[in-house]
């Protein structure tokens, strides 16, 4: 299927790895132009010369902390009139919230919240000029199932959906569109992180922990970085602009719900 937007201008976060990266490379072979960004230079460089060399796009690499109001200048700088907005972070360790201090909150709602929010508040009047917006918001499962230690990330995440579900259908007779996606399991350097910290716990070996995780899930594995970029392309897409204010849960089946 074309998804309809060959030539349009996307800005992807957190976009040198994982989850964010497969967005970008799901995007580029869509035929977008891609300004992507992250902290870590090196990476990002690289992820932009191998989205370049394998789909023949225009891709602008923007290296810093998006928490950073510099950086975000920079960022949308490089991308003044985007088409398509992905927001992504990662979340903050896990912790107990009884020792969680107020600097360690502080820093999630600016990782998780308040630099989305300032992103999105700065693209949308101008996508709705343009009839045409696509807003995709990398959450979390924690939005629906919350995980026992990500009180942080739990509670950034939902303040960031209830804020989208709040303004999505202002813009929607404008052809603009605002949605999360909500990785479960994914096998990324985040998931691996929480492995580690499971294992320091409990003195489990991180190879059971995993092992266990996946038996588990009802699918028996983990996500892939390609099929969530998939998914993320085509709420993007010309053929996605009648879903809006939803929250697409993408974890295997792990989520026990009827509806």
């Amino acid at each position: 299927m074309d998804m309809g937007i060959r030539g349009r201008k996307a800005i992807v976060e957190a976009a040198s790895k994982g989850l964010g990266k497969g967005c970008a490379m799901a995007l580029a072979e869509e035929g977008c132009d891609l300004v992507i960004n992250a902290r870590t230079a090196s990476e990002l460089e690289a992820t932009a010369a191998e989205i370049r060399n394998r789909y023949n796009v225009q891709v602008t690499a923007v290296p810093g902390d998006i928490t950073k109001p510099e950086i975000r200048t920079a960022v949308l700088a490089a991308c003044p009139e985007p088409d398509i907005l992905v927001t992504n972070a990662g979340g903050p360790a896990p912790g107990n919230f009884r020792t969680d201090t107020r600097e360690r909150w502080l820093a999630a709602l600016e990782a998780q919240l308040l630099s989305h929010v300032e992103m999105i508040t700065a693209v949308i009047d101008g996508m709705a000029e343009r009839k045409f917006g696509r807003i995709v918001n990398i959450t979390s499962q924690s939005v629906k199932m919350p995980v026992p230690n990500l009180g942080l990330s739990t509670a950034a995440r939902m303040a960031l959906t209830g804020f989208s579900s709040t303004i999505c259908r202002e813009v929607a007779p404008h052809n603009v569109t605002i949605n999360g996606l909500l990785p479960g399991p994914f096998d990324t350097d985040r998931l691996k992180g929480n492995f580690s910290h499971a294992s320091k716990v409990t003195g489990k070996p991180e190879d059971e922990l995993r092992q266990a995780r996946m038996n588990e899930n009802p699918s028996k594995r983990f996500g892939t970085a390609e099929e969530f970029g998939a998914t993320c392309a085509f709420l993007c897409s010309a053929h996605a602009g009648f879903i809006t204010g939803q929250n697409i849960l993408m974890d295997g089946g792990h989520f026990p719900a009827n509806i």
